[in-house]
Formats: C-alpha cells, structure tokens, sequence
C-alpha cells in the first residue's frame, strides 16, 4: 500500500525513523497502556505457599452408579 492509499504520512517501516521518533512512538504506547507498565508477578518459589491444598471433588452416587454401569473406575 502506498501512503495515497492508507492516508498515512509515516514511513512503511517506522525502524527507518529517527531514534527521537521512535522513543516518542514508545512513550505514547506507554501513557495509552498503563497496564502495561506494572510488574510482572512473581516468579520466585519463595514468594509462593508451601501448602497447597488440592480441591476436593465430591462424586455423587448417581454418577458412580453411571461411572459403574460403563466400567469405569472413580477411585
């Protein structure tokens, strides 16, 4: 596409701008994404508990009836 086309007057490959273009590209998409710009959580073993506890899954008599009924086993 040509810039008649898209209307735009900015390079097709912004990396041909000047750096000062380029930092004031990054600032901008910086100020319109605020979530961006926090902190990616924890990945350390330490910030996270020791125990954790497993969900417990209750089966129901009418779906071990079933579970028995098709061989298969819900132990």
């Amino acid at each position: 596409m040509t810039d008649a086309e898209t209307g735009s007057t900015r390079l097709a490959y912004d990396d041909l701008l000047a750096p000062v273009d380029l930092r004031a590209d990054c600032e901008a998409v910086a100020r319109s994404l605020p979530a961006a710009a926090t902190a990616a959580p924890s990945l350390l073993y330490a910030d996270f508990p020791r125990e954790v506890r497993k969900p417990q899954i209750a089966i129901s008599d009418a779906a071990r009836r079933l579970a028995d009924a098709l061989e298969l086993h819900l132990d």
